[in-house]
């Protein structure tokens, strides 16, 4: 049926749980019928009505209906009618969003999808009297070009019945966004910033400021900005900042406890203070409680600025090119595009990860639509490009430069200072550092060099500094470069080569084409087209692995198409070692097939051969870097001999290459040959190492189903050496603060407390800079041993994956739902899931899974936040990334003790940095992830909460992961169960 013969207004609305489905029909009637009636009533029903069809659909084990759907989706008009509106995706969360007094009273039916669909017609019609109705008329009739199912009563509700008049906003013009944002423009540098210090009344009163007269007081809040201040103090000597460590426990308030010192040494000194975190998830936390700074949105935006990596905004010049495709892709990819046009016209940021794009948006609209048009690693042409000053990213980098308060995350800032240490300029080179250590690294990123740091949950800094100094020759990363250097190969993708990004810059000119020649003819030497496949000479011996989720998620019609057949590739120097790289991890990491994806070896003693490919692999690189590097200097040449006769336009283009070259080319090559120079040199035995290197095997995302990839990697010993030298020591102070830096044991032995603070320095690098950190402890507010309770299950068997579901279906029950589960292993939270989804549902309580479902982790912990009673099963990310105070989260069950993963890295780390004390080196990681979990739980003073492992192996020696005054029962299910139903009965809601 033609979607202009359908009317949503009489279509039977849905709402599925697993298992069973309620159903509004046409005539009014609300029906609830278990899945095989559901599903043959559905065959027989026109589109429904529902929200989230993709999980509607998987509810009701059926194929999903499309991206977009063929059912009328509530979620698609949401995105249309308010593109930049937070809300869960569930009916509930509709309602929520659209201030209906039903979703204040409990679950949301069927009967109630008919209002929602009325209030957001009725939203839809004001929007479209308003500055915003050229824009939504022109992209209706768009949409309806392309078939949406929505178009129609769209266009009845913007009020169009025909063409649109010919000095109105047409249809495809819709999509061009990049004619319509706003312009940068440039300012002056801004001077370097003062060295006033922030008196602890300055602190105090912005403090009291920021809460105003009715907040709560939080014991401790005060006190936590006083310390906070010392980072904030005048630098006394070169490399040696001031370092703060400050663990705060949870309720203490520290977010605000740091912004105002914060605030006001950027006030008082004209810098900028970078807010680093660990996850996405809090960066949009912690600006939102920059609200009380500053309430005004307007104001707030010039003030405080958040910052991601690149590869998490819109490229505009990505867009350009999807749009003009788009028609020869189909329906799909032009309804997906111009939803993302509707929320590109509204967004402030043009964040399309954890901004203001809806976390579901991918789900319900492909995710081949998000990954066609985000900037990509390695391939922006700064300047040269033609949106250039309208570019997302660009505006935030130059509001940056501007900002009292920029919020970004360990990864960017570790990159930051990961390009510093292969790139940047030492004090010693400009003749005022007397070693490494003090050195003043230039940070090569646009947005400048920040000298004051707070890092929030500075408990992940050393796994934040692993990952970004880090070094890793892997096929595809290897692959990769060979496809930024030669472009797309044999195949109809449209990726442009090194030759192609130069063009003009280069034709002529002898002094330029050689040394590009000569590098793009070196870089046959990484791996070809069709790499994987030829690395597996015996396809089709192994299982199969797992693709991952994304893989399959991803939309073809906006991503490059299949790779043509490869042909046999000669003599191929990466290929050769690659090959050697995985008959060692292969031979030498067991025979277990489970064990395939993620299998590793270490590097020595060497498999014959391999020293001589990657001595032969060391060489080719070089014939690569070498003309490259000759290439940036005559360019950076050209910018000095013709500064008179460049045009603008010119000079951006040849320093965005010169900046290009250096990050995307040459600092990997660097790198890769400083790394295979060492392979043929075993570490020594007498001598503590400086790096780990280890051979690794994995399916990787982007690879197609049973390819893996194969690489050697090296990463530090210890990354906060590098941290330390990098960032902390030439920056002027730092605060590091967590509710977890130190791993309190329990334990009243002598020098106890000294021997905690001195592991939590070494965690954060603290111990490598040349004057010791202030430290500072403030208690949590919370009464924990009234507030919560913690059960340690004995009767629970560890290996039987039927016995741990029932232990989670029994827990979740007991608690009437607000029920978080934490697993150490995918596999056992899928096996979970799959056994108890349907009975919860069946007690009316929702069951989310990370790895299950295909929302983001955001979107799944804004779902778990909104339905109160549901349940929600995830990994780390989960453990370190939910804050949901209330009701919403009443329990947090843990499935086994957190113990490290037995890998090479915690092997060399453990033995090395453990000071002969293994077995405490293990207790440590592990009881810092329980109180982690824990913390959790408790987030108001109101709130009650149980914590429940379900590890009858726990060692009493963990049990220090609690906090003071809170005893750990140690009972069998069944009683565990009927002291959750005791505690909850007798002090919280059912």
């Amino acid at each position: 049926m033609s979607s202009a013969h359908l009317s949503p207004h009489d279509a039977p609305a849905l709402v599925a749980g697993h298992g069973s489905l309620s159903i509004l029909t046409e005539d009014g009637e609300v029906l609830t019928l278990d899945r095989p009636a559901a599903v043959r009533r559905l065959e027989r029903l026109s589109p429904p009505l529902v929200v989230h069809a993709p999980a509607t659909a998987r509810m009701l084990g059926i194929a999903p209906p499309g991206q977009p759907s063929s059912w009328f989706d509530l979620l698609e008009l949401f995105a249309f009618v308010h593109p930049v509106r937070s809300v869960a995706p569930t009916p509930r969360g509709l309602a929520l969003a659209l201030e209906l007094e039903e979703a204040e009273q409990g679950p949301v039916g069927a009967e109630v999808l008919p209002r929602l669909l009325v209030r957001l017609l009725a939203d839809l019609r004001q929007i479209a009297q308003g500055p915003a109705r050229e824009i939504v008329q022109a992209l209706a009739v768009r949409l309806g070009q392309a078939g949406w199912i929505w178009a129609p009563v769209v266009l009845e509700s913007v009020g169009v019945d025909g063409p649109l008049s010919r000095d109105a906003l047409q249809p495809a013009n819709a999509l061009r966004i990049w004619y319509e944002l706003p312009k940068w423009e440039e300012t002056a540098q801004r001077p370097p910033p003062g060295s006033m210090p922030v008196t602890p009344a300055e602190a105090r009163s912005r403090l009291s400021e920021m809460l105003g007269s009715q907040a709560e007081i939080r014991v401790g809040q005060a006190d936590f900005a006083d310390v906070a201040t010392n980072a904030f103090a005048p630098r006394e000597v070169i490399g040696m900042p001031r370092v703060v460590l400050a663990e705060a426990g949870t309720g203490t308030g520290k977010t605000l406890g740091y912004v105002a010192p914060a605030s006001v040494w950027a006030e008082h000194n004209g810098g900028a203070v970078w807010i680093s975190t660990y996850t996405r998830h809090l960066q949009r936390q912690i600006e939102a409680e920059t609200a009380r700074l500053h309430p005004d949105p307007a104001v707030r935006r010039q003030h405080v600025v958040v910052r991601k990596g690149r590869e998490n905004y819109l490229c505009l010049l990505n867009m350009e090119e999807a749009v003009n495709i788009a028609p020869s892709r189909g329906e799909g990819a032009v309804i997906a595009l111009s939803m993302l046009a509707r929320w590109g016209r509204a967004t402030a940021e043009g964040d399309l990860s954890g901004g203001d794009l809806p976390g579901w948006f991918g789900e319900i609209f492909g995710r081949g639509v998000l990954a066609a048009v985000a900037d990509r690693r390695g391939e922006c042409i700064h300047g040269a490009c033609p949106h250039y000053q309208r570019c997302f990213v660009e505006h935030s980098i130059r509001r940056a430069r501007d900002a009292d308060l920029v919020i970004a995350n360990h990864a960017l800032v570790m990159a930051q200072a990961a390009w510093a240490q292969s790139e940047g300029v030492s004090a010693s080179e400009q003749g005022d550092a007397p070693d490494a250590t003090s050195s003043e690294a230039r940070v090569p990123e646009e947005d400048g060099v920040p000298t004051r740091y707070v890092f929030d949950e500075g408990h992940h800094v050393a796994d934040a500094a692993d990952g970004a100094f880090a070094l890793e020759f892997s096929g595809l990363e290897a692959a990769e470069l060979r496809r930024w250097l030669l472009g797309a190969e044999g195949s109809r993708s449209r990726a442009r080569g090194l030759k192609r990004r130069l063009d003009d810059l280069v034709a002529t000119n002898p002094r330029l084409e050689t040394p590009l020649e000569a590098a793009l003819l070196a870089a046959k030497a990484l791996p070809a087209p069709g790499w994987s496949a030829r690395l597996k000479p015996d396809q089709g011996s192994e299982p199969p692995d797992e693709p991952p989720a994304e893989a399959l998620d991803l939309m073809p019609a906006l991503l490059p198409m299949p790779e043509l057949a490869p042909e046999p590739v000669m003599d191929n120097p990466a290929e050769t070692f690659l090959a050697l790289l995985r008959d060692q991890v292969l031979a030498r990491a067991g025979n277990d097939p489970r064990r395939r994806n993620g299998a590793e070896c270490d590097l020595h003693p060497l498999l014959p051969g391999l020293d001589e490919a990657a001595a032969g692999l060391v060489r080719a690189l070089g014939r690569i870097a070498e003309p490259l590097r000759t290439l940036l200097r005559r360019l950076e040449e050209r910018l000095d001999e013709d500064a008179e006769t460049l045009d603008a336009t010119t000079r951006g283009r040849i320093e965005a290459m010169v900046r290009s070259l250096r990050r995307r080319a040459l600092t990997p090559l660097d790198g890769w040959v400083s790394m295979l120079s060492t392979v043929c040199v075993p570490e020594d035995e007498g001598i503590t190492p400086q790096f780990i290197r280890f051979i690794r095997m994995e399916s990787r995302e982007g690879q197609r189903r049973g390819e893996m990839d194969v690489g050697l990697h090296q990463h530090w010993l210890d990354p906060t050496v590098p941290f330390a030298a990098t960032l902390a020591a030439p920056a002027h102070g730092l605060l590091i603060t967590s509710a977890t830096l130190r791993d309190e044991t329990g334990l009243p032995l002598p020098g106890e407390t000294e021997r905690v603070w001195e592991a939590a320095e070494a965690r954060v690098g603290a111990s490598h800079l040349p004057v010791p950190a202030l430290r500072a402890a403030l208690a949590s507010p919370f009464d924990y041993a009234s507030q919560t309770r913690v059960f340690l299950v004995n009767d629970v068997a560890h290996d039987n994956i039927d016995a741990l579901a029932a232990a989670f279906r029994a827990l979740f029950l007991a608690s009437g739902g607000g029920g978080l589960g934490l697993f150490t292993a995918i596999e056992r939270l899928r096996g979970v899931q799959r056994r108890i989804a349907g009975p919860l549902e069946q007690a009316g309580l929702p069951l989310y899974a990370q790895h299950v479902d295909a929302m983001d982790n955001t979107t799944l912990v804004d779902v778990f936040r909104t339905e109160t009673d549901s349940c929600l099963l995830g990994t780390d990310a989960m453990r370190d990334g939910v804050d949901v105070p209330g009701h919403a989260l009443r329990l947090v069950a843990f499935e086994r003790v957190p113990w490290p993963r037995p890998d090479i890295l915690h092997r060399e780390r453990r033995r090395y940095l453990s000071d002969g004390e293994p077995r405490v080196y293990d207790d440590r990681i592990a009881r810092l992830k329980l109180r982690q979990a824990f913390g959790r739980l408790i987030r108001a003073r109101d709130d009650r909460g149980v914590f429940v492992l379900l590890d009858r192996r726990t060692p009493s020696r963990l049990l220090g992961a609690f906090p003071s005054g809170v005893i750990p029962y140690r009972m069998g299910l069944a009683d565990t169960v009927r002291e959750i139903k005791t505690f909850f009965g007798t002090g919280a809601e059912q």
